[in-house]
């Protein structure tokens, strides 16, 4: 069942990449006690994921943050070294919190993954975004196919907020 406004966030460890390698972040330190933008893409380096979805959250990031989010962060069904080469290629620096969600945890308990198997991509996350209130989601927003961005955009987050 996908998860809806008024779900609370379920709970998941994430990878992200460090100067000391891998570390392991769970959904409690991400969400718990913040205002959190998430967004989720079907992968890494995807064309659309790189060129359309990413780019408004780093163009809209300072407009975000000033609706009172503390956190913009990204999730993929990829490894941290691939998320962390994704962040160093986006020149994202901080702006936006790179999570991997090597083997697709958090995206299954949330409903929000999708089989890209007839692709050859796996299991992956459906391109989505939401707003999450200490552990609970306020709006979600849901692609209807990985190749577009519409609906899960930062203008989109940005009208919500």
């Amino acid at each position: 069942m996908t998860i809806n406004p008024g779900d609370t966030i379920p709970e998941a460890t994430f990878r992200v990449k460090t100067q000391d390698g891998p570390k392991p972040i769970t959904t409690a330190e991400v969400f718990d006690g913040k205002k959190v933008v998430l967004f989720g893409v079907p992968g890494a380096f995807t064309p659309t994921c790189t060129m359309n979805h990413l780019p408004g959250f780093l163009e809209l990031n300072d407009e975000i943050r000033a609706k009172g989010v503390d956190t913009i962060a990204v999730v993929a069904v990829n490894d941290p070294f691939v998320m962390g080469a994704w962040q160093n290629a986006t020149e994202a620096g901080d702006k936006i919190l790179f999570l991997a969600d090597g083997s697709a945890d958090f995206v299954r308990a949330a409903g929000l993954d999708v089989d890209l198997s007839g692709a050859g991509l796996g299991v992956r996350s459906r391109r989505f975004s939401m707003i999450v209130d200490n552990g609970v989601v306020k709006s979600i927003n849901i692609e209807e196919a990985p190749g577009q961005a519409e609906v899960s955009t930062a203008r989109a987050i940005l009208a919500q907020l």
